[in-house]
């Protein structure tokens, strides 16, 4: 571009001072003179041609060189623009591409499961397991602690004496009034229960029947059996006589008034209460316990319905022993 403007400004210069030349001839030639003035100083083509470059050109020359100047100063910065925008194209671009790489890759990896994996439901259900068998063990060792408690209750050493057993007055069997007094000098085994029981006093007062007999072959102790009547209303004297005769020659029976009743089920701490039941007839609901006394008709040691004849006459033997040493 320079070159070209150079170029310009020597054709501008060639032109005034043609220009000026021919300025001169035109001059001169309108003075009358016998000799002219050869056009040597102009080339020879300028009279004949037109100016190659009419007048305001070199300012026209000017302006085409501003602008060229000004798009060659404004070239780098559109050049560097270029390049950053090319750069941000080819940085979008490789983010897109580490995107889709990124994305290929994790499709490439395996899905990880739910929130719940393998290990875990194996740790869950391991420990779901020992729970179950620590409580299990648990439940076992108390169950034992009880069994053994109340074993050795029922086999250990009275410490003291119970508030079980009193003065009664009642009526046996043969309808004659007897109390606590009439039974001392011998070992006595009490029975509360009722005649018209279905099955439980028949059982415990079979069973009582045979542990005496047992009793009285091993040791060569007599015992006592006393049945008492938690059933006032029905047990009559009678009714009383006719139902220990069924059990043992030896058991006395023994009934009263529902107060005196009542007097001699608190006095050893016995509970009993009527329920319904068929045909508007009822039961005696009761506690199921026999009472060791001693000679002097004082509590000894209670025997519950887990005891079957043998327990009960070994438990028998047992405590009377004691207390003869």
């Amino acid at each position: 571009m320079a070159t070209a403007i150079w170029r310009n400004a020597s054709r501008l210069r060639s032109f005034n001072r043609c220009l000026y030349a021919r300025s001169l001839s035109q001059f001169r030639s309108s003075i009358p003179s016998s000799t002219t003035t050869p056009h040597s100083l102009c080339a020879p083509s300028l009279p004949s041609f037109p100016p190659a470059i009419p007048v305001g050109a070199e300012f026209k020359s000017l302006g085409i060189y501003g602008r060229f100047l000004s798009n060659s100063s404004a070239t780098p910065t559109e050049n560097q623009e270029k390049p950053s925008s090319s750069s941000k194209t080819n940085s979008e671009e490789t983010q897109n591409t580490g995107g889709s790489q990124q994305s290929s890759g994790s499709e490439g990896k395996p899905v990880r499961g739910g929130p719940v994996s393998w290990l875990s439901f194996l740790l869950l259900l391991a420990t779901g397991i020992g729970i179950i068998f620590y409580y299990d063990n648990l439940k076992k060792r108390h169950i034992e602690e009880i069994s053994n408690a109340s074993k050795a209750v029922k086999e250990g050493p009275s410490a003291g004496k119970a508030a079980i057993g009193g003065p009664f007055n009642l009526v046996n069997h043969d309808g004659k009034r007897v109390t606590e007094k009439d039974f001392k000098g011998k070992w006595t085994l009490v029975y509360f229960g009722f005649t018209h029981c279905p099955d439980i006093c028949p059982d415990e007062l079979l069973k009582l029947a045979a542990a005496i007999d047992k009793i009285k072959e091993k040791a060569g102790i007599d015992i006592v059996p006393v049945f008492i009547s938690v059933d006032p209303e029905r047990d009559t004297i009678e009714q009383v006589r006719e139902y220990v005769k069924e059990f043992h020659p030896k058991l006395v029976g023994l009934t009263g008034t529902p107060d005196e009743i009542k007097k001699v089920a608190r006095a050893y701490r016995v509970y009993y209460m009527k329920t319904a039941g068929e045909d508007s007839d009822y039961l005696v609901d009761h506690s199921i316990v026999m009472y060791l006394m001693d000679p002097n008709m004082e509590f000894v040691k209670f025997f519950g319905k887990n005891n079957d004849v043998n327990s009960l006459t070994d438990g028998v033997i047992k405590e009377i022993s004691q207390r003869k040493k």
